[in-house]
Formats: structure tokens, C-alpha cells, sequence
């Protein structure tokens, strides 16, 4: 039986009341979502959408909102969370991260992308980049080659007749209309009327307006008369009201210099007049207004009213000298003297007003004269006893004067420095002591009393002891200077010629201003920065000092010894060199440069005795064993030099010291105890290149069959034990093309290439077997393929310049010169193509620039002096002799050509001075052939 009792919750199952907000009786402020009061517009019903979804087939599937939501963006989560000041600071924290990070390789990942781009422009040049040097080909095209082009417009017949439609409907004829014929008519009309004149009124009118020849005559009349009178008062002195003559010859020639002022321009000076005259009466007073409104009147062509306008100014403005001195300059010379005359009664210790009174005089007595006037009145002023001691031509006039400038200003130190140079040697250094005693901070009559006694013939100690006294006084008196200071005050005193107090100045302060662990790095920068400008006093002083506070620097006894071979005597150098031993007795590369000056100068015996002492401090030395060893070979003991090579093999026993001795056995001329001497030292160093090299020339020089099969044995195992070594690729190269296999040659270089791509040796040399065999496409093709592995290659681009036609090789020097950063082998290339052209000047200049940018290359130096030696009969043998004499002094050791040459057994005994004529017909025979072989 159901229950009929009502049920408490049924009204959770019944519609809400109008207007109920859910917790308002609890104190909960209501509020209204979408889903309260429903879309702005209705759409369709979900059972509508799910019967048109049917209707069409599809699948009702849940669309999963998230799959839409961005990872990134945690708005599900954290849309209603607030951004607090933590978030802020991790946020920033974060940041400063990725900023670190990212700056940790930046270079590297920079250096990177450059080499990406790089070697992406390379791969797919631009269109412009690849016709770029066929558009600089179009300089070389004449006049005469443009003017012979075919005008386009007669080319296509389709543009033919397209012309000869045009001037068919250019000739076209139209009547005209009657409108046109009338204006002509009345026009014809106006132009009759404006010709006719009455003959007894001279008066015709034209276009209704009225028009009077005579008075257009007057005026001409008048502006002539305007032009005389102005070019009159110009010339003359207006202002004293006295008449000036006009020069009836050069009065056209004034003219045709006049400017013509505009409308615009006469209309600016008008403005500027009237805005001036406003200035100057509303404050008369005020001396820049005149200045300005005197010039304007000046510009505009008006003397006569600028004269007058300053001449007011300086009424007005009596105690202003700019005022006067316009004035002067305004007028003429006569004129400005009594300006300025009476300007001096109003400013008398104007010294510029005295200055150009003076300048007006003409002789110099007059000159002295108002000088003295001035000095009368302004006694303190410097210019003008520099004026009139100037003027004197006597020095004892000028010492007299000086005398009394001292006086009159006692602490102007340049007075007091001329006084003393002036002087005779007694009084100077009487001089000197009371200018130091009365400017006690002058540093200069210290340095000038330094240079006195340098002069007198005084020690130099007592030049030093000067100097140092002068340091400790001025460092007393408060004028300190810094030891930079001090530096330019040597190079200053060197430049003036005065070595020793250089030094002492030197000596006296290069100890300021440097801690004790610096001074030997920035004693050696100072002495560097020194010879860089051509200051070798100053270096030497420099080095001098560093040299007694670290007698045992390697490096400070190699750079004095540097300097002293460039600037110094042969004595300087060797006794220079005899302390270096003597402080540090086991520097190999002391020792070995005393020895070698001591060949240099041809004391044989006292090289024997350095080299002797050398070995006796360096027990084992391989350097010194093979420095003996080559001085007794060149002098002709040949014993004595074998013996000396046995005792190096015997205790040093090194790659070096076989090598040398295998290559002195190859000179003496018995290549047998050679070969066995490098297949002995071959069994103990396997992996020595310069062996396996030696090893396979020796058996090619044998010149059979037998020989040429040992040689490639031998220099094939010299690149299995040795790939890296390039010399044994090139030598067996070479050797397969003398023996005529050029297939085995490309064969071996290609072999190489690979392993060594980025070797321009190599590309090189392959692209000078091709050139040998005539294939100069395979060569330019070789060329263009190693630039590319290669783009910086000096070798390269100098190759590829001569293989360039003529017109274009100009083009491509610059673009190699550009790409290489002044290559020596390319700057020598631009230099034999202005010999080429027949620019001698141009050529030489860039031969120098060549030995300048790598003076250790030989090639360089022999193609100067093939071009000196070209020129012998124009220009004599001086500048061949020159260029030996550089080379000899620079002694090159690399180079293509060169180091063969020098390593040659045949040229074992010869110097630089023998061998250079030889190596400069040796590069201009090879020139020739491979020239030959590339055509024109």
C-alpha cells in the first residue's frame, strides 16, 4: 500500500523560479553565464544535426576538442592562474639561459654559416656573380666598336614595318581648322604694329601697353654711368673724397669679372640689408652688426658703403679690434695705416692691431720700427718679440733681443731655448742654468742642457747623470711626466740628432710606471713599436736596459741582435753577439748567427773558434754539429768535413745528421757512399720523408733503365711509409712525365689529389702537366677546380692569370688580388704584367711591394732581377746591383724554382749571389714554354 505521505525532495526534480539565483540567501552575489540566457541566435538542433549527419552517411563521432590544443599553450590548465612576481623572475631567469647558451658558440656557429653561405654561393652562383667578368670585358670595348653596332630597329622585319607604318602616319596631312589661319593673322597683326615707329615720337604700342625706345636708352645710359661710378669709388679713395682714374684698358677686362646678381640674390641682400640696419640701431653698440652689415654691403659690390657703414661701426664701437681691423681690411693700404692709427689710441695693448700695423709696412726698418712701438706698450706680449727677433738679421741683434724678452717674460720657455741656441757655449749653459732656475717644471731646458752637453763633446755619463738629475728635480717640483712622455721625448731628441741624450733620457725613465713582471714584455713592445717608426736609437736604448735587468732572455739578445744587423756597424753586431754567448751559453741560435757574421765577414778561423766554444757548451748538439760541417765543406776541407759528419752520426745520431751526410757524399762526388748511407739511416728512420727523397734522386741521377725502376720502387715506398709527405707525390710524378708515362703521372697526382684535396701544390702541378702536353682546356678546367678547393691559393691564381686572354688578365689579377689578401706570388704576377705592357715604373713598384709582402721567397727575387736585367741597357746596372744586394741580404730559402736550385749538389757551394742570375734565366725559359704551349 504506497505511502500518502508528500515526498521532501520532488522539488529537486522541478523547474527553478523565475529570477532564483542559486545562494542569495546565504549572502552569495549572483551572476549570469551564456548557458543562463542562451546564444545570440539560435541555431539548429542537435536532433537536426544528427539526422543531416545520417542523411549524408557520416559517423556521429565525438570530436576530441584537445587534438586542436596547443602543447605549448597550457590554457586548460593554467588559464586562471596569476603571473606573479616568481613567474617574472624565473621567466627572466630563463631568458638570460638562452642568451648564455647561445652566446657560448656564437663565433663558431657565425664562422660556420659564413662557410655554408660561402660554399652555397659557390655551388649555385648567382646569374649576376656568373657573367660578372664578361661584364667587365665590355671596358675594353672602343668607340669605334659601339658606333659599328647595328641599330636594333633594322634587325627583325616585323620591327621594319612597324617603323615604316610610323612614318608613313608621320607624314600624314590634315586640313586645318579657320581658327587657326585667324590667330596667325592677328598675330602677324601685333607683331606689324610693335614694329612701327613714329618717326617724330619715337612712341609704339604693343598689346595695348605703351613703349618708349628713349627712355629705354636712358636707362641704359644709366647703368653704364651706375658701373663707372662704382668701379671708381672701388678703385679710389672714396672716403677722403679724393678722385680716382679708371684704367680706360683694363676696364673691359673688370667687367667681364663682375658677377650678375639675380632677382632671388638682389631680393636676400635687400632682406639682410634691412634686418642689419634694424640691428645696428637697436643697439649700436653691438660690433659684430656693423662687421656684418659692412660685409653684406661688400658682397653685394658696394665698397663705398661698406667703407662708410665700418667707419661708423667704428665710432660707435671704439674699444672693439674686430671693428677696426674690418676696417682696415676694407680699405686701402694708405687709408688703413690712419685707421689703424687712431684704432691705437682707443686700444693700445691690442696685440693684433700691432700685428697688421706691421703687415702694411713695407721695408723692414718700418717693420722693426712699429714692432717696437708695440713693444713699448704691450712688453709681455710673445708674438711680438718672436715678430722682431725674426726681423733681425744679425744674430747678435737677436741675441740682444732675446736678452730683453727673458726680462720682459721670464716664463716663456721657448724664449729662453732660442736665447741659448743663439748664444756661444758658455753663456748657453749660463742660460740654461737661470732658465732652470727660474721655470724649475720645464722638462725642455733640462733636455736642452742634455743636447748642450752632447754637443760640447762631454761624456755620456755625464749626460746621464744630467738626465736623471733632471727627473728627480721635476718629480720634486710636481711635473711629473710618464714614461710614455718620456718615449716621445727621445724619438723627438733622436729625430733632432742627439743620440746619446736619447739613450740617457731612455735609460732615466724606461723604469717608470711598470711593474717588475711586466717590464720585460712591454720594454720589448715599446722597442718594437720603436723600429716600426723608425726610431733605432730609441729601440736600442730600450733594449740596452731590458738586457741588464734579464741577461738571460733568449729572445731579448736575438731581437738587439736583429736590430743591430739592420741599423748597426759589423762590430756592434759581433761584440753584441759575443755578450749573448757569454750571458747564455746553451743558445743554440746565438751561437749559430755569431758564426755565421763571422763567415759573413770571411774571418773563416774565427768561425771555426765560435762554433768550437759552441760545441764545447752544447755537448751533442745537432744544430752546431752540421753548422761545422758546412763551414769546413764550404771552404774546401773536405776531410775535416767528413770527419765532423761521422762524429755527428756516431753522437747524435738523428734523420737530420744522416741526411746532411748522405747530401755531402752526393757533393763530393761519390754518390755510391751516399746510397749507402741513406739505405743505412733508412733502416734506422723509415718514416723520414726527406730520406726516401734523397734515396730515389740518387738512383734517378744514375740516368738507365735500372736506375729509373729503383727510383719509382724508391719513391713508392716512400709514400706507402710517408702519404702524407707531398714532395715524394711530386717527384714521382715528375719522374713518370720525364720518362714519357704522362697517363702514370695524371694517374699519381689524381691519386694524391684525393687524399689531399685541399693541397694547391697539387692542382698546381697537375695543371702544369696538362699545359706541358698542350691540353690548356684540361688546365683551366684543373685550375678552376682547385680554386675551388682551394680560393685563397696565391699558386693558383697566379697560374690561372697568364692562362686568361690578354684583355682579361687585368680583371682577373684584381679579383685574385682581392681573394688572396695581397699574395706575394700574386702582387709578383701583377708586377710581370706591367713589365709585359712595357710600365717600367709601375712594375718595379710592385716588385718591391712583392719582396716586401714575403722576402723569403725566392721565386719573387729572381723575377725582379730578370726584370732589372732586362733593363740593364736603359737604365743601367744600378738597379740590378740594388736588387742583389737586397736578396743577398734577405737570403731567401723557399720557393718553387728556388729551393730545387739551392738544394741542387751541382750548386752546393754557391751563394745567393751566384745563384740568383741563374734561377732569373731559369724562370723566364719556363715562362716562355709554358707560354708557348698555351698560345696566345
Amino acid at each position: 500500500m504506497a505511502s500518502s505521505k508528500p515526498n521532501k525532495l520532488a522539488f529537486l526534480s522541478q523547474p527553478a523560479p523565475a529570477g532564483y539565483v542559486a545562494g542569495l540567501g546565504r549572502g552569495a552575489s549572483g551572476f549570469t553565464t551564456r548557458s543562463d540566457i542562451g546564444p545570440a541566435r539560435e541555431g539548429p538542433s542537435a536532433e537536426a544535426v544528427a539526422a543531416a549527419r545520417a542523411k549524408r552517411g557520416e559517423e556521429d563521432d565525438d570530436d576530441d576538442d584537445e587534438r586542436f590544443q596547443d602543447p605549448e599553450e597550457e590554457g586548460g590548465l593554467f588559464a586562471s592562474a596569476v603571473y606573479e612576481r616568481d613567474d617574472e623572475e624565473a621567466d627572466r631567469i630563463w631568458e638570460s639561459v638562452d642568451r648564455q647558451m647561445d652566446e657560448r658558440r656564437r663565433k663558431q656557429r657565425e664562422a660556420r654559416e659564413r662557410a655554408e653561405r660561402e660554399e652555397a654561393r659557390m655551388r649555385t652562383p648567382k646569374i649576376q656573380a656568373q657573367f660578372a667578368d664578361l661584364k667587365r670585358n665590355l671596358t675594353t670595348v672602343s668607340a669605334e666598336e659601339w658606333a659599328a653596332l647595328p641599330e636594333p630597329g633594322n634587325l627583325t622585319g616585323k620591327r621594319r614595318k612597324a617603323a615604316l607604318a610610323r612614318e608613313s602616319r608621320d607624314n600624314r596631312t590634315y586640313a586645318l581648322p579657320d581658327s587657326v589661319l585667324v590667330g596667325a593673322r592677328d598675330r602677324n597683326q601685333v607683331q606689324n604694329e610693335a614694329a612701327d615707329v613714329d618717326m617724330d615720337g619715337t612712341r609704339s604700342t604693343l598689346g595695348g601697353a605703351t613703349s618708349s625706345l628713349t627712355e629705354i636708352g636712358e636707362a641704359r645710359n644709366k647703368l653704364f654711368s651706375h658701373q663707372l661710378d662704382q668701379a671708381s669709388t672701388s678703385s679710389g679713395a672714396a672716403q677722403s673724397g679724393l678722385s680716382s682714374s679708371i684704367d680706360p684698358q683694363g676696364y673691359l677686362t673688370k667687367l667681364s669679372g663682375v658677377s650678375v646678381k639675380s632677382d632671388v640674390e638682389i631680393g636676400d641682400i635687400k632682406k639682410a640689408r634691412s634686418l642689419l640696419d634694424s640691428v645696428i640701431k637697436t643697439n649700436p653698440k653691438h660690433a659684430p652688426g656693423w662687421i656684418a652689415a659692412a660685409r653684406l654691403e661688400e658682397v653685394a659690390g658696394k665698397m663705398a658703403v661698406a667703407r662708410k657703414v665700418i667707419a661708423q661701426g667704428c665710432e660707435q664701437c671704439p674699444k672693439s679690434e674686430d671693428v677696426w681691423l674690418e676696417s682696415a681690411r676694407l680699405n686701402t693700404p694708405d687709408n688703413a695705416k690712419v685707421i689703424l692709427a687712431r684704432a691705437i689710441q682707443h686700444l693700445s695693448q691690442s696685440v693684433a692691431i700691432w700685428l697688421r700695423a706691421e703687415q702694411l709696412e713695407n721695408d723692414p726698418e718700418s717693420k722693426k720700427r712699429v714692432l717696437r712701438k708695440a713693444l713699448e706698450h704691450v712688453p709681455h706680449s710673445v708674438k711680438l718679440w718672436k715678430r722682431l727677433v725674426n726681423l733681425e738679421e744679425s744674430p747678435e741683434d737677436a741675441r740682444i733681443l732675446l736678452a730683453g724678452a727673458v726680462e720682459a717674460i721670464p716664463l716663456n720657455v721657448e724664449l729662453w731655448l732660442t736665447l741659448a741656441r743663439l748664444s756661444p757655449l758658455a753663456e748657453a749653459k749660463s742660460v740654461l742654468n737661470k732658465a732652470r732656475r727660474t721655470i724649475p717644471t720645464s722638462h725642455e731646458i733640462w733636455i736642452a742642457a742634455a743636447r748642450l752637453l752632447e754637443e760640447s763633446g762631454e761624456p755620456a755619463e755625464r749626460v746621464d747623470k744630467t738626465v736623471a738629475t733632471a727627473v728627480a728635480s721635476l718629480e720634486k717640483a710636481g711635473a711629473v711626466l710618464s714614461r710614455e712622455q718620456w718615449l716621445r721625448e727621445a724619438e723627438q731628441v733622436e729625430r733632432e740628432g742627439s743620440p746619446a741624450t736619447c739613450a740617457a733620457i731612455v735609460k732615466a725613465t724606461v723604469y717608470l710606471d711598470i711593474d717588475p713582471e711586466d717590464r720585460s714584455r712591454v720594454w720589448a713592445e715599446d722597442a718594437h713599436a720603436a723600429l716600426e717608426q723608425d726610431y733605432p736609437v730609441t729601440a736600442r736604448a730600450i733594449y740596452a736596459c731590458a738586457l741588464h735587468e734579464f741577461p738571460d732572455d733568449t729572445t731579448l739578445w736575438r731581437a738587439a741582435a736583429t736590430l743591430e744587423q739592420q741599423y748597426g756597424t759589423r762590430e756592434a753586431l759581433e761584440a753584441l753577439l759575443e755578450r749573448a754567448v757569454q750571458h747564455c751559453p746553451h743558445a743554440e741560435p746565438l751561437w749559430l748567427q755569431y758564426a755565421a757574421e763571422k763567415q759573413r765577414a770571411g774571418d773563416v778561423p774565427g768561425a771555426r773558434d765560435v762554433l768550437s766554444r759552441a760545441f764545447d757548451h752544447n755537448l751533442g748538439s745537432e744544430a752546431i754539429s752540421l753548422a761545422a760541417a758546412a763551414l769546413e765543406a764550404q771552404h774546401g776541407d773536405a776531410r775535416a768535413a767528413s770527419l765532423l759528419l761521422g762524429r755527428a752520426r756516431r753522437e747524435v745520431d738523428t734523420p737530420r745528421v744522416w741526411l746532411k751526410s748522405a747530401q755531402w757524399e752526393r757533393t763530393d762526388g761519390t754518390p755510391d757512399a751516399a746510397l749507402a748511407l741513406v739505405q743505412e739511416a733508412l733502416q734506422k728512420f723509415p718514416r723520414e720523408p726527406k730520406l726516401h727523397m734523397v734515396h730515389g734522386q740518387l738512383h734517378e741521377a744514375r740516368g738507365d733503365d735500372a736506375g729509373l725502376r729503383a727510383a719509382r720502387d724508391a719513391y713508392a715506398a716512400g709514400r706507402a711509409r710517408c702519404p702524407d709527405a707531398l714532395p715524394l707525390w711530386l717527384l714521382s710524378s715528375r719522374l713518370e712525365e720525364r720518362a714519357g708515362y704522362a697517363p702514370r703521372a695524371r694517374a699519381l697526382l689524381e691519386k694524391a689529389r684525393k687524399a689531399h684535396e685541399r693541397s694547391d701544390v697539387l692542382w698546381a702541378e697537375s695543371a702544369a702537366v696538362e699545359l706541358r702536353a698542350g691540353s690548356v682546356a684540361q688546365a683551366k678546367s684543373l685550375l678552376a677546380r682547385g680554386l675551388q678547393a682551394c680560393p685563397a691559393s696565391g699558386l693558383l691564381w697566379s697560374a690561372s692569370i697568364w692562362l686568361e686572354p690578354r684583355p682579361a688578365r687585368k680583371t682577373r689579377a684584381a679579383d685574385a688580388l682581392r681573394r688572396t689578401g695581397d699574395h706575394a706570388q700574386v702582387i709578383c704576377t701583377v708586377a710581370r704584367l706591367f713589365w709585359d705592357e712595357g710600365k717600367v715604373a709601375q712594375a718595379r713598384s710592385w716588385f718591391g711591394k712583392a719582396v716586401a709582402a714575403d722576402r723569403d721567397d725566392g721565386d719573387v727575387w729572381g723575377w725582379w732581377y730578370a726584370f732589372e736585367d732586362a733593363h740593364v741597357r736603359t737604365e743601367g746596372d744600378a738597379p740590378r746591383a740594388q736588387v742583389l744586394e737586397q736578396a743577398v741580404r734577405a737570403n731567401p730559402r723557399h720557393g718553387a724554382a728556388w729551393a730545387p736550385l739551392r738544394k741542387d749538389p751541382r750548386h752546393a757551394r754557391d751563394d745567393v749571389r751566384t745563384l740568383l742570375p741563374q734561377l732569373a734565366t731559369q724562370l723566364v725559359a719556363a715562362h716562355a714554354a709554358l707560354a708557348g704551349a698555351a698560345g696566345p
